[in-house]
């Protein structure tokens, strides 16, 4: 067994997000439809907010994204076809999502921060938003990356 350690807090090896996701297969509209044919623009949302890291972690079988965020940007709110655990290591989210009837339904925004994590739950509509220094997270899924199916929603978007 092969020992890999690295430091996702670094700032090297980080690099700009593909913007080019309009069309990906596995966006949807919280309405029905693909985000391609939303009212939406995911390059002028996204342009200069988010990193994807080029380290190498070939790990099959540990279901991951890691990611950076710069400060104060809000992901729009979204929500998955799975549960979502998110761990961050640097930085700050400030999350805002909606509570199950049986928690007394409404929204809930709580802060995580540097070792703390969030569990969302699939179908839970959340937004985040990154605290005044970015952050670094990674985001896991108890499934393949393949089988996960975001369904985004109209708050938070550039339009097109």
């Amino acid at each position: 067994m092969t020992l890999v350690f690295d430091d996702l807090v670094a700032d090297s090896d980080w690099l700009p997000m593909d913007l080019d996701q309009q069309h990906f297969p596995s966006y949807f509209w919280h309405a029905g439809g693909l985000l391609r044919d939303a009212p939406v623009d995911f390059r002028a949302t996204f342009d200069g907010a988010m990193w994807v890291t080029s380290k190498p972690i070939d790990m099959p079988r540990f279901n991951r994204n890691p990611l950076r965020v710069r400060a104060h940007f809000t992901v729009p709110r979204h929500h998955h076809n799975m549960d979502e655990m998110l761990f961050v290591l640097a930085g700050e989210y400030s999350i805002e999502y909606d509570e199950d009837e049986d928690q007394g339904g409404g929204t809930r925004t709580v802060r995580v921060g540097p070792g703390d994590f969030f569990l969302s739950r699939a179908g839970t509509p959340y937004t985040m938003t990154a605290g005044p220094e970015g952050v670094t997270y990674i985001e896991t899924w108890p499934k393949p990356v393949t089988e996960l199916q975001t369904y985004w929603h109209d708050v938070g978007w550039v339009r097109r």
